[in-house]
């Protein structure tokens, strides 16, 4: 592992937004918001069939809100508190990006890109986390965040074939680990232990998601991710905001905000891969949908440019119903394309196979009781 150091000359020390200074950005003297009745209030449920009738249900929670704070639309309890996951990437790595780190790296648009990321691991991801780091003067030791099978099935096909080690570049979260430790080092801070809560890195963070939110620092609730580093839990109503002011700034002249989408939407391999939803989703909308899946069924996204934020926290954690919540909610808005691609069918209503490969049901949304028709309530 590499020693601690800064190999910029003078870094960190006329930086404004260091932790004890005031926040910048669109929303530094805005005010906690405190949401009014939603506008509109449904049920929400993705629901498994066998046979046409209902074997499994999934309870979705959700809201939807627009930049002025408004909530749109509540399903279930939009207030509900959970962890945000790696929905809060692009948050976390704003810091950088209104600092200058950006120029000061050198970096671009697929830095960026790779540091909003849940990417599956695969050759290229890894290789532009490992010239991140190489970029800084740290190697892959530095990284906080332990090693896992890539998420992409073409990642982990790959490594097979190499033979190469697995090592923690693969780790869907490297890009963020990378960026954190290039703001440390822009900080003048140590890099070792960059990944606690008490570093000025993750204090940072927590500050931006606090402003972003609509919350306050106290507010949001600190614990350690699956990647090592801190994540926060808010409630849904609160995530959404965050990703419709986001949108909205991004269209209005925020210049952070809109490298942070631009690059997010403009290289998707680098945010997801080959095989990965967020992927597949921001390619066939055209830059106009932002999305950022997280673990345990949580997912944000926005319409950017109708500033409309979404989140979405699936009860018991499944993923197989959370995709098929995120396209229900943007078809609902308008946010999908019409006839749906080809690359998104299946995730709009799953289908259930048995060994033999036959269909013997589908996921999809509705709110049939168990052992009901599912499509009449579809």
């Amino acid at each position: 592992m590499s020693e601690t150091r800064s190999i910029f000359s003078g870094a960190g020390a006329h930086y404004a937004d260091r932790d004890d200074a005031s926040p910048e950005g669109p929303y530094a003297s805005a005010a906690p918001v405190v949401f009014a009745a939603a506008l509109r209030e449904r049920s929400f449920d993705v629901v498994v069939t066998r046979g046409g009738t209902v074997e499994s249900r999934h309870r979705v929670h959700a809201a939807v809100v627009d930049a002025s704070g408004t909530l749109l639309e509540a399903a279930r309890d939009p207030h509900a508190d959970t962890w945000w996951r790696s929905c809060a990437k692009p948050f976390q790595v704003m810091p950088l990006v209104r600092s200058g780190g950006l120029e000061r790296l050198g970096w671009g648009a697929t830095q960026l890109a790779l540091a909003c990321a849940s990417h599956g691991g695969e050759p290229e991801h890894v290789a532009l986390a490992e010239s991140m780091l190489a970029g800084i003067g740290l190697e892959e030791g530095d990284l906080a965040c332990g090693a896992h099978e890539p998420l992409a099935a073409r990642g982990a096909r790959l490594l097979r074939e190499s033979g190469d080690r697995l090592t923690r570049l693969h780790n869907n979260c490297s890009g963020k680990h990378a960026a954190m430790l290039a703001r440390a080092l822009l900080l003048g801070e140590p890099t070792a232990g960059y990944e606690q809560g008490s570093h000025a890195v993750q204090r940072a963070a927590l500050n931006t998601v606090a402003l972003w939110s609509g919350m306050t620092a106290e507010q949001i609730g600190v614990a350690v991710d699956g990647c090592g580093v801190t994540v926060f839990s808010l409630p849904l109503a609160n995530m959404a905001l965050s990703y419709a002011r986001l949108a909205h700034a991004s269209t209005h002249g925020d210049e952070p905000s809109r490298r942070i989408l631009q690059a997010m939407t403009s290289h998707p391999f680098l945010v997801g891969g080959s095989d990965r939803f967020d992927t597949r989703l921001m390619e066939a909308v055209g830059g106009n949908v932002v999305c950022k899946v997280g673990a345990e069924g949580v997912h944000t996204f926005a319409i950017i440019d109708r500033g409309i934020g979404f989140a979405l926290k699936v009860e018991d954690g499944s993923q197989r119903a959370q995709f098929v919540a995120v396209l229900a909610m943007l078809s609902e808005y308008d946010g999908l394309p019409s006839p749906l691609p080809e690359s998104l069918r299946e995730a709009a209503v799953r289908v259930v196979r048995n060994t033999r490969g036959e269909q013997v049901g589908e996921v999809f949304v509705s709110m049939a009781p168990l052992g009901a028709p599912a499509r009449t309530h579809a």
